[in-house]
């Protein structure tokens, strides 16, 4: 995949040292992410993380200069740049020969924990259960959680830095017990310091927690009309069900654009509105449908799926506390489908660059929108057949939610390439499916 930074990925003024600065890092890269960069061309003999104000710069050391060398000749000469995490790494000679000090944050100890909670439920794990796990070293004073482009994460302060490094020592690396997440599957803890001393806490929330001041407000969002929290079995907070629903795409390897959230969406019912925007690295969209009922079988039917086979573009699905969106004009980001004479206008190339003909599988989908939920019709959907390979996939158009096919009209959504070993970073049979209306 081409850099769509207008910025050089190297500079040649530097004098050659056995020492590479990186810049334009993902947030939070490891030590294990650069040392596997930089592994095909030698020993990597010290690293360090999360430089700069932006934490997104890191310095590597290779045993040999001829090795630090080979590295930055080798991506000078190639199409393909060097990427972690799907982000275009830009590199050059440090000006320093050797890394002396390596300590981050995260080597420091401190009183408040950096905890990623690792699975595929990691994103259910509730903050209960956190307090639970945590508070059996010490007490804890504050608690908030989060998600970010590394996945689930949360913050755990405790009184001092030993509690906190007696419940780092005894957890890193360590589930969650199962009868503390019953309903959910495998969960484990990484845990490093953070730079953090003192978390900020305005509300008592199914998100944050300040255990030390129990007059503080609860959110509005977090109790009931009984005023209590509002848990459901696996101690997570009870979304409000919405007519709008909030989409996020995960390992989202080819382009998705308007119209293929649109046929993916509309197999549920009408949707009336779709705006798409870029927020935590990622790419999210806002769905509205006519009523609540049906963005519930939209939800229940699509979490955790993926628009193309191999697990691509997996679909995370969650109630927006939207109920009417605001769509000022029609392009290839928002459109409002009630007002299907609007011009299209400012035409952008789809998320990810544009995507190449080629004769890959492709979409095809026959849809007709009416002003409104009355005389709607939809034939998209996946068509019968065998099911793709991999737990993650589901034959969508045999699930109990899914509309009847309307007689005499056929569509189907392809499963996507599998294997990423073709040229040019396309699998193998060429790029990326395209679809067709």
């Amino acid at each position: 995949m081409a850099s769509v930074s207008s910025q050089p990925q190297f500079r040649y003024t530097q004098t050659p040292s056995k020492v590479l600065h990186l810049r334009n890092l993902p947030w939070e890269c490891t030590e294990e992410e650069l040392i596997e960069l930089g592994k095909p061309f030698g020993k990597v003999v010290n690293t360090k993380c999360n430089v700069g104000a932006n934490r997104n710069q890191a310095f590597i050391e290779f045993a040999e200069q001829n090795q630090a060398i080979a590295m930055i000749s080798y991506y000078a000469s190639s199409s393909e740049p060097a990427q972690v995490r799907g982000k275009t790494v830009y590199l050059q000679y440090s000006n320093r020969q050797e890394i002396v000090n390596n300590k981050t944050s995260a080597d420091v100890a401190g009183n408040v924990l950096l905890v990623t909670i690792e699975g595929n439920d990691a994103r259910l794990v509730s903050i209960d259960v956190l307090h639970l796990v945590f508070s059996a070293f010490g007490f804890v004073h504050k608690i908030t959680t989060f998600e970010k482009t590394a996945g689930f994460q949360a913050l755990v302060q405790f009184t001092d830095s030993e509690t906190a490094t007696s419940a780092k020592d005894a957890l890193d690396g360590r589930s969650i017990p199962r009868y503390l997440i019953p309903e959910l599957g495998s969960c484990s803890l990484k845990i490093t310091y953070s730079a953090h001393t003192d978390l900020s806490v305005k509300f008592q929330s199914h998100r944050s927690r300040d255990y030390t001041n129990p007059m503080l407000p609860v959110a509005s969002s977090a109790i009931d009309a009984s005023g209590q929290f509002s848990l459901g079995l696996d101690g997570k907070k009870i979304e409000s069900e919405s007519n709008v629903l909030l989409a996020s795409i995960e390992n989202m390897q080819y382009a998705v654009t308007l119209d293929v959230l649109q046929m993916v969406f509309s197999a549920f019912g009408p949707v009336l509105k779709i705006a798409m925007f870029d927020k935590n690295g990622g790419v999210q969209a806002l769905i509205q449908y006519p009523d609540v009922q049906t963005a519930v079988v939209a939800k229940e039917a699509l979490e955790g799926h993926c628009i193309y086979d191999g697990g691509f573009c997996k679909l995370h699905v969650s109630y927006s506390r939207h109920t009417d969106l605001s769509i000022k004009v029609n392009n290839d980001r928002s459109r409002d489908y009630t007002m299907p004479a609007a011009p299209i206008m400012n035409p952008q190339p789809p998320v990810f660059g544009q995507q190449p003909p080629s004769a890959a599988p492709q979409y095809n989908a026959t849809t007709q929108y009416m002003p409104g939920p009355e005389g709607y019709q939809s034939s998209a959907g996946w068509a019968p057949g065998p099911p793709p390979p991999g737990p993650q996939s589901m034959p969508m158009h045999s699930h109990p939610y899914m509309p009847p096919q309307q007689q005499g009209v056929q569509s189907e959504m392809c499963p996507g390439p599998t294997h990423f070993n073709g040229q040019n970073g396309y699998p193998q049979g060429g790029p990326p499916p395209r679809y067709h209306q």
